[in-house]
């Protein structure tokens, strides 16, 4: 069924006259590439003669509908994600083509007509989301471009790779965690959550009951919460690999964790020493389910308020502690032993 979305002067084929004409769409279904697509197809509406027309620019435009509709339903970058890639590094398209080594028009056509393969749409993506990346294959095709379109290309890809260090942190955590992922007793038979490990963090630095929140405080409170969750529930809530340290039982790359975008972290001097304390706001914490907060909150009305050394004392019973060696990974099967009681 078609509907009205606006007017515009158009030349209609059938009156021969230009005038006001409305513009209107409609979901229409198409068969293209073997797939049934559906989309939004505008058309011009004369009142003057009652006919239905398309210019050429409206026939180029849902042509690029059909197709960007195509694209989403095989999980290609649309025409216009493929333009808005670009203006963010604020390139060209040939010249994005040049540092690419691919033809001079093929950006031109995937932001039009042309269906990008994958691979190509991979390459794409990669370079949405890795700035540095994309600085490295920029670099490679310096001699390409004058002095000061290179430098104009390098400083606004720097730009965006300074501004994206917790996607570069996040990726990192990532991989370090990934060796453990396949073994269940390593993460608690859960899948590793970036963010629940913020939320976590930030729901016991909200905490009103929980006391000079320091790093190795914090580490530990989050070890707790994760094995009493598979204790009680058998599956963590972070699904975090942890190792015995000198300093305690910490996570797996605690020292990226703490400098993630939204954990409330804080650089302090305490008795002329750095140190790293946590304070946050009550805010909502979308990624934790109520069972999770009650997890937590068991941790917080025993553990809120101690002090390190009542905490190092009571790590130092558990049998996990005291059973593993030193770097290696905690099981959680250790769990069955906790030895705080709800």
């Amino acid at each position: 069924m078609m509907r009205k979305i606006g007017n515009c002067i158009a030349l209609c084929p059938f009156c021969m006259e230009e005038h006001s004409v409305n513009r209107m769409v409609e979901r229409e279904k198409a068969v293209f590439k073997n797939e049934e697509i559906i989309f939004d197809s505008e058309r011009f509406y004369c009142e003057e003669c009652g006919e239905y027309f398309e210019d050429d620019n409206l026939i180029k435009e849902n042509d690029i509908r059909l197709k960007d509709a195509y694209r989403e339903k095989m999980g290609l970058l649309k025409s216009s994600d493929i333009v808005a890639i670009r203006n963010v590094y604020g390139i060209s398209q040939s010249d994005l083509c040049r540092i690419l080594d691919w033809g001079g028009k093929t950006i031109t056509r995937y932001e039009s007509h042309q269906i990008q393969d994958k691979a190509h749409d991979m390459i794409l993506r990669k370079i949405s989301e890795d700035p540095g990346w994309y600085i490295d294959i920029l670099i490679e095709s310096q001699k390409a471009f004058p002095e000061q379109t290179y430098n104009r290309y390098y400083a606004k890809a720097l730009s965006l790779y300074t501004k994206s260090e917790d996607y570069y942190l996040r990726k990192c955590i990532e991989a370090n965690c990934s060796e453990y992922a396949n073994n269940p007793q390593f993460v608690g038979n859960a899948s590793l959550s970036i963010n629940k490990i913020i939320d976590v963090i930030k729901y016991y630095a909200s905490s009103g009951e929980v006391t000079s929140l320091y790093k190795s405080k914090l580490m530990e409170l989050m070890w707790y919460s994760d094995f009493l969750s598979y204790k009680e529930r058998n599956h963590s809530i972070t699904g975090l690999p942890y190792m015995v340290l000198p300093s305690g039982i910490m996570p797996e790359g605690h020292n990226y964790l703490i400098k993630l975008k939204d954990v409330p972290c804080e650089d302090v001097i305490v008795d002329g020493n750095e140190a790293y304390f946590f304070h946050a706001d009550e805010s909502d914490y979308y990624s934790l389910t109520d069972d999770d907060k009650s997890i937590l909150d068991t941790i917080i009305s025993v553990m809120g308020a101690w002090g390190k050394e009542k905490l190092i004392n009571q790590l130092e019973k558990e049998r996990a502690y005291k059973e593993t060696k030193m770097k290696n990974i905690v099981l959680y099967d250790y769990a069955k032993d906790l030895q705080i009681a709800p």
